[in-house]
């Protein structure tokens, strides 16, 4: 793995055991996600179904009428923004009241001596529980709190709704 974030093709972001300022203190080495640094070329490897890739995929793709799951797509989009503004990636991932599922922060970043979580979403879908848990179980650390979609800018009850391409002013 080493080879591949040194060869810069890969965006690492760890999962962090206890959310808080100084997260590369927490970070668990043997629990982490890749991301490709090339949005577009992921989208191609992903979507590739025979030798030429049809330009009917991105049409479809770009104008929001693929129907597929394109969360991870999106969350790969916002980790290529977020490191090329200078960010290091981690999230957090923890344990439903029922424990069967876990909750997940899909990136966390500090901010002055707090934290702010980010959550994706591959639509206009505003639905957070992750997100409304995690900031009641650690409210005293967040300093503001994002959930990033496909919609225009908003603000309610303290959570920014910003668009993707917004990101970068994260």
């Amino acid at each position: 793995m080493a080879d591949l974030v040194s060869s810069m093709t890969v965006n690492i972001s760890y999962n962090v055991s206890d959310p808080n300022i100084g997260l590369s203190q927490s970070k668990d080495m043997d629990s982490y996600k890749l991301f490709i640094a090339d949005t577009g070329l992921f989208i191609t490897l992903a979507f590739r179904d025979k030798a030429f890739t049809d330009n009917i995929i991105y049409q479809q793709l770009l104008s929001d009428k693929l129907a597929t799951n394109l969360g991870y797509v999106y969350e790969n989009a916002v980790a290529q923004m977020l490191r090329a503004s200078g960010n290091e990636l981690y999230y957090h991932t923890f344990p439903t009241d029922s424990g069967k599922h876990n909750y997940e922060i899909d990136f966390l970043l500090a901010r002055h001596n707090k934290i702010c979580p980010v959550e994706v979403k591959s639509s206009g879908y505003k639905a957070h529980a992750s997100l409304d848990i995690f900031c009641d179980k650690f409210s005293s650390r967040i300093l503001d709190k994002y959930l990033i979609y496909s919609k225009d800018l908003a603000k309610e009850q303290g959570l920014t709704y910003l668009p993707f391409y917004m990101t970068q002013f994260i």
